[in-house]
């Protein structure tokens, strides 16, 4: 299967430690509003950096680029794929779906996900994540949307074993501004927002980041609005050959913090794994086969 190609902001990540100070403030402005931020006018996106016209040209020629008209429909490209529905989405891969079985075609496309997808990700901004869920001091919200939640409440429900001191906000429902009344600076929400990203979960995030919460994103190759204000972002490849998206990368990041955070205070996860365990075998909700 050929590789997933890279996006304008998978070839910036990639070339940010080589550009010159003008074109890293050119390459943070153009992702603080991506991919809508370089479909104006080449004039008008080196006046928003407040770089020369020069440094917008160099910059795009860096990234792989014949010149700017060739960059813009890239990320008109991306626009497009940003705001598809399950039927577009269908239609775009049913049409040139290479021959083989659906579990080897999806398979191939969830593999070549994890793989650009952790390509991209800092271990140290992961490491710095899981602390910060980790940190029993503060306050954790966790926040789903419409699809995502189901990743949400998995999060959540390991959280319950590992830590205290936990909340399961679902940014569908009316009651959601309630939970915002005790946020503190110290507090951690954790965000999951993918593509047709969802009005009250941006709205959420704003009320959080006014109160001084930190934020962490769990997000897609286009990124959410709300990764204006996270602290940590975590940007999923998450196209497979379906008219929905794919949420297996994202569930390894998931599950992956899930293992990091319990270990960062085994003793302390331990004992409430056991006491868990202890009122399981009271109430008799599982099975015991000896």
């Amino acid at each position: 299967m050929p590789e997933a190609p890279l996006t304008i902001s998978d070839r910036i990540q990639q070339k940010l430690e080589g550009l010159t100070r003008a074109e890293r403030q050119l390459a943070h402005s153009i992702l603080e509003n991506y991919p809508a931020s370089g479909l104006g006018p080449l004039t008008a996106l080196a006046k928003d950096a407040e770089v020369s016209v020069p440094t917008v040209a160099r910059m795009v020629q860096k990234l792989g680029f014949k010149g700017y008209p060739e960059f813009q429909a890239e990320l008109r490209e991306e626009l497009r794929a940003k705001v598809k529905g399950p039927i577009a989405k269908h239609d775009t891969w049913a049409d040139g779906a290479p021959e083989g079985h659906m579990l080897n075609r999806f398979t191939d496309a969830v593999i070549d996900n994890i793989r650009h997808t952790l390509g991209q990700i800092d271990p140290q901004a992961f490491d710095a994540a899981c602390a910060l869920v980790g940190d029993t001091g503060r306050h954790l919200y966790i926040v789903g949307g419409r699809v995502t939640h189901t990743l949400a409440e998995y999060l959540f429900l390991h959280m319950q074993v590992i830590r205290p001191r936990i909340t399961h906000i679902q940014s569908t429902s009316n009651a959601w501004p309630h939970y915002l009344l005790d946020v503190t600076p110290d507090d951690v929400f954790v965000i999951y927002d993918v593509r047709r990203y969802e009005n009250n979960t941006l709205k959420l995030a704003e009320l959080a980041h006014a109160q001084g919460a930190k934020i962490i994103l769990f997000t897609d190759q286009w990124r959410s609005p709300v990764h204006q204000l996270a602290d940590i972002c975590f940007s999923s490849r998450i196209v497979v050959p379906s008219a929905w998206d794919s949420a297996a990368t994202t569930l390894l990041l998931t599950e992956t913090m899930i293992s990091a955070v319990q270990n960062l205070d085994w003793n302390n996860t331990r004992r409430r794994m056991e006491g868990l365990e202890e009122m399981f075998d009271q109430t008799k909700l599982f099975r015991k086969f000896t």
